[in-house]
């Protein structure tokens, strides 16, 4: 996380609320060389404790997190360059770049495996419903076969979710003109749905 404190100060039911609604990110632990990443779809429960995920069996996390492991959730919102020029301040300013980023910590521990088809079937009705009007997939519509070899490649796991961190790095330290006239000029660059990442700098810290 940012160690500027003015970038840190967002309530923590809103850093729920966008990883929740962001619903992937990078499960990270810790090993005896590199970290082990995974990038992973998840669903965050409704009090923001825990996160239920699955792993590819031959994931090299699954292995290490057979008995339970410490891991963090690291997901990455909005994002993008911010030129100098664009604040209208004079020449004494630097580039830098915005972001939003929500790291969950806590415990990785393996579920049961007949726990899996329900994480499945709540998944994909969370994901399908934000696709409406269409009609929700539903794993019903799988051949028994093909469900059965399915389950068979993956395995549940839920993160008990013990800290919370966020940044939310959107020009808080500059004056509301100059951060307001920098998010105007954002298309001019490059990033990550910057569109978004202009309203977020427009409006840094709504209200609850």
């Amino acid at each position: 996380m940012h160690p500027n404190q003015i970038f840190r100060t967002t309530p923590e039911a809103r850093s729920l609320t966008f990883a929740r609604d962001r619903a992937f990110g990078v499960l990270a632990i810790s090993s005896r060389g590199a970290p082990l990443l995974s990038h992973v779809p998840y669903l965050l429960s409704d009090d923001g404790g825990s996160a239920d995920l699955h792993l590819v069996r031959s994931n090299p996390l699954v292995g290490a997190s057979k008995d339970g492991v410490a891991a963090t959730l690291a997901i990455s919102g909005a994002d993008g360059y911010v030129s100098p020029d664009w604040y209208g301040l004079g020449p004494d300013q630097v580039p830098t770049w915005n972001y939003v980023a929500v790291h969950l910590t806590g415990r990785l521990d393996p579920l049961p495996p007949d726990t899996l088809p329900d994480m499945l079937a709540r998944q994909s009705a969370f994901f399908e419903s934000r696709l409406l009007p269409k009609p929700p997939w539903n794993m019903d519509k799988m051949s028994d076969d093909l469900k059965t070899r399915f389950l068979r490649m993956i395995l549940p796991f839920r993160l008990h979710i013990a800290q919370v961190d966020s940044t939310w790095k959107l020009g808080q330290n500059k004056p509301d003109a100059a951060r307001e006239s920098a998010a105007a000029r954002l298309d001019d660059g490059f990033g990550q749905d910057l569109g978004a990442l202009a309203a977020l700098m427009r409006a840094p810290q709504p209200p609850d």
